[in-house]
This record gives C-alpha cells, sequence and structure tokens, in this order.
C-alpha cells in the first residue's frame, strides 16, 4: 500500500527547501556574477561558449551529460540531463536562454556589483539569473537527498533574444517528450508576479503600388501609393481590440521620391499582438482582405501570426495552481499576469504545460539598471525546486 504524504509533511519539506536554499546565498550570488561577467551578446554566436564554460561542470558535477547542440546560424546551445536516468519515466524541461541584448564591452559602464540586496549588471535579470535557479535547484535536490519522479532535462539556447530562430526546432523536440516545461524568464514586476499568458506575436509587410505623375502638372494622371497607405493604416487600426486584447501598430512606413512626385510606391510594416490562436486567425485574415480604395492601386500584403500565444490552457493552469500548492507552504502567496512579449513559453505551450516567469525578482531588463532582488530570487529558486518534485499529472501522488 503506497505511503500517504500529509499536507503537514509536504509543509515541513518545503520550509526545509526553502530554508536550506537561502543558505546558499553567497554561493549563488558569486555564480550569478560568475556568469554576467561572461558577455554573451546574441550577435557574437563565439561568446556563448564562455557561459557553457561555466554552466557545463556545474552540471557535470550534478551527474548530467551535458551535450553541446552546434547551432545553424547562431551560436552553440547546451543540453543536460542526469546520466542515470530512468528511461521509463517522464521527463520535465527546464528552459533558459544564454544570450542577452547586451552588447560587448557593456561590463565597463555596467558592472557587475552588489548594493543595498540587489544585484545589478547586464543579464543579471534576463535572464542568467534564470539559469542560475536551474543549477542551484537542481543542486538543493541533490543536497536534501531527492529523486524527483519526473527527470529534469535542462535546455539553454543562444539566440532567444532574436526569437530563437535557430533554436525553436529543438524546444519543439524537447517539449512534445516532456510533461511539462518550466521557464525560468524573469518574472514579472516588483512583485515577482508568474506568467501565465503570453501574446502571440504577428508581423505583416504591406506595400501599396500606384502609378508616379507631376505633382503640379497633371495629378490626375498619377495614383498615390502615399493616398491609399493612409486609407490602409486607417483600417488596420480598426483591427485593435482593447476588450480582447488584440493591438494592432503601425510602427514603419516609407515610401515616395520627391515632393512634387505622385508616389508610385509605400510600404508598412505592421506588428501585431494576440492572446488566443482564434483571435490571431481572425486577425491574419482580415489584414489580408484588406482591398485598395485609391482606383489604380494595388496592395501586396505578407506575413502572419509568427509566434503562438502562451494561452491559458487547462493543463498550463493546472500547472499553475501546483506551483500556488507549492508557494503558499513555503509561506509565498504566488500571483500570475499575462505578459505582452513572446519567449520559448509560447512554443513548449503548444505541446505540453507550461509554466513562465519563474525566474528572478527584479527590474530593468534590456535597461541600464538591470538588477535582481537577491532574496526573493531565492525564494523563487525554492519554488523551482519544489516544482521539479511534483509529480506527473498523470498520476496519482502518494
Amino acid at each position: 500500500m503506497a505511503e500517504i504524504v500529509t499536507e503537514e509533511a509536504l509543509a515541513e519539506e518545503a520550509v526545509r527547501t526553502l530554508e536550506h536554499v537561502r543558505g546558499r546565498r553567497d554561493e549563488f550570488v558569486d555564480f550569478l556574477s560568475s556568469l554576467c561577467r561572461v558577455e554573451s551578446p546574441t550577435d557574437h554566436p563565439e561568446t556563448q561558449s564562455g557561459v557553457h564554460a561555466i554552466l557545463g561542470p556545474a552540471f557535470e558535477d550534478l551527474g548530467y551529460e551535458v551535450r553541446v547542440v552546434e547551432g545553424r546560424v547562431s551560436g552553440n546551445h547546451l543540453l543536460a540531463f542526469p546520466k542515470r536516468r530512468d528511461r521509463s519515466l517522464s521527463t520535465q524541461l527546464l528552459i533558459g536562454h544564454s544570450d542577452t541584448v547586451w552588447p560587448l564591452e557593456t561590463i565597463e559602464r555596467m558592472p557587475v556589483q552588489v548594493d543595498e540586496g540587489r544585484l545589478h549588471g547586464p543579464g543579471t535579470l534576463d535572464m542568467k539569473g534564470g539559469l542560475t535557479q536551474i543549477v542551484f535547484a537542481l543542486r538543493a535536490l541533490r543536497d536534501l537527498g531527492h529523486e524527483p519522479d519526473v527527470t529534469p532535462v535542462v535546455f539553454v539556447n543562444s539566440d532567444e533574444e532574436v526569437g530563437s530562430p535557430d533554436s525553436k526546432r529543438h524546444v519543439r523536440r524537447l517539449a512534445r517528450a516532456a510533461v511539462r516545461a518550466l521557464v525560468l524568464e524573469p518574472s514579472l514586476g516588483p512583485r515577482g508576479l508568474i506568467k501565465t499568458a503570453r501574446k502571440g506575436l504577428g508581423r505583416f509587410d504591406i506595400t501599396v503600388r500606384g502609378r508616379a505623375a507631376h505633382a503640379g502638372l497633371e495629378p490626375e494622371a498619377g495614383a498615390s501609393a502615399i493616398l491609399e497607405l493612409a486609407h490602409v493604416i486607417q483600417r488596420l487600426n480598426e483591427l485593435n481590440d482593447p476588450e480582447r486584447g488584440t493591438t494592432v501598430n503601425v510602427g514603419r512606413i516609407d515610401g515616395g521620391t520627391r515632393p512634387n512626385v505622385i508616389a508610385a510606391e509605400a510600404r508598412a510594416s505592421v506588428d501585431v499582438r494576440v492572446t488566443s490562436l482564434e483571435f490571431g486567425a481572425e486577425v491574419e485574415r482580415r489584414v489580408h482582405a484588406i482591398k485598395p480604395s485609391t482606383p489604380g492601386v494595388t496592395l501586396q500584403v505578407e506575413g502572419g501570426i509568427r509566434v503562438a500565444p502562451l494561452e491559458r490552457t487547462p493543463r498550463n493552469m493546472q500547472l499553475w495552481e501546483t506551483a500556488r500548492a507549492i508557494g503558499g507552504r513555503m509561506g509565498f502567496d504566488l500571483e500570475d499576469a499575462m505578459a505582452g512579449g513572446g519567449s520559448d513559453g509560447n512554443t513548449t505551450s503548444l505541446f505540453t504545460a507550461t509554466l513562465d516567469g519563474l525566474g528572478c525578482v527584479g527590474d530593468g531588463a534590456h535597461a541600464n539598471h538591470e538588477h535582481i532582488v537577491i532574496e526573493p530570487s531565492l525564494d523563487r529558486c525554492a519554488l523551482l525546486t519544489g516544482l521539479l518534485l511534483a509529480p506527473d499529472a498523470g498520476r496519482t501522488p502518494g
């Protein structure tokens, strides 16, 4: 007969985990600092090996096999999984990225330093803090003598900041094989909200072709592409739907040659954000259905929804409730929210239960004041440790 685990026992173990992780504060800060001092901008693929040189030995010390996954057009990626594993067990995927938005030599003007409980520096929050949490959560499992029922598999890619064009195929493959994905992107805002939803992303390029003519001598002989583009922009603006969370933004326009020439061509680049696949399909259909209203003008519409939204699906919300319960045992009142930007969680959510924003608490991602707040970030590391011990949702615990 299976042993029944009481809520009191679970709470005691949760507190024990929390105290253990909090006791590793200095080690955590030192490890993260070393990662951040190795600059790794996405557009310098060779720099990713410096991050791997720190992460690789840390995973190997935990008994993990570490493989470098060669990037086609990006830096290399890192895959780690236990050398000794029961292949009959399910897997859980931990996702992080080693690339940052910061150019080389940023460290000279943004040094890594601790000040009033915060660790400052490029990449601290987005998202080398999350990578550090992965390492220290796995260490906590080892130190506390825990063996997860669901085998952790770690994937660290090097092109997330540009949309994971090279690594997305690996993310898909690993997510398909996993029962859940834990994404260590930073939490949201000063309260550290967990990201249970992210908007999907679309890009459209619209080209208007008209007919050039002299604006003074014979304007009636021309067909203005710019005038038509103005009409198109108004049509696009009508697609905004705040209640649904749909936003359509014409972020760039150009066209024409000279002030005294009726413009023969004009172009617009459009950003679309949607909260569901259904809304994305509708916006995509309506954008492609726009017809010209100016005689003598043609429209060419290219693009579509490129990144699916991370939606609050039943399996995602079940994982969220698991995290809330674990956080409650540790004394945290976790909150969730939707993020406007995308991550690898948008991809994993298509194939498996996904929880995003499990990374550090802080502020200033992509900004000069980037930092993590150390204490709550350690608490999130403890939360991750607890999540790694959660059973497969398809099984009955105890």
